[in-house]
């Protein structure tokens, strides 16, 4: 893995933590307070906070997957670094297009 990749795998993790604590104490306090799902998508729909939240979640986890696929490609699959590195932008592609599909999808955007 080269300098470049490294630190910005290590970036988008530091930027992840923050986020993956606020969502997880976001989910207990919605469950504990009893509200359903239908209730949690009342309150988000249109919220460009909660979208800009997840969107930057959306970004930062893809990044990152697709660094450390592009790694695995080459350690464990044995593809070489030009397959490698095609492989890791498709699958960052896919995890951007699915992942910014479902916060359009619940916030209304």
């Amino acid at each position: 893995m080269s300098p470049r990749l490294y630190l910005l795998q290590r970036g988008t993790a530091m930027v992840m933590v923050p986020l993956v604590i606020i969502h997880l104490v976001v989910i207990v306090m919605a469950v504990q307070g009893g509200l359903t799902g239908g209730e949690i998508l009342g309150r988000t729909r249109g919220n460009i906070a909660w979208a800009a939240f997840y969107s930057l979640f959306v970004f930062a986890a893809a990044i990152h997957a697709g660094i450390g696929m592009q790694t695995i490609s080459r350690e464990w699959f044995g593809l070489g670094n030009r397959s490698a590195t095609i492989a890791g932008h498709l699958f960052i592609l896919l995890l951007l297009s699915l992942g910014m599909r479902a916060v359009f999808g619940v916030y209304g955007i």
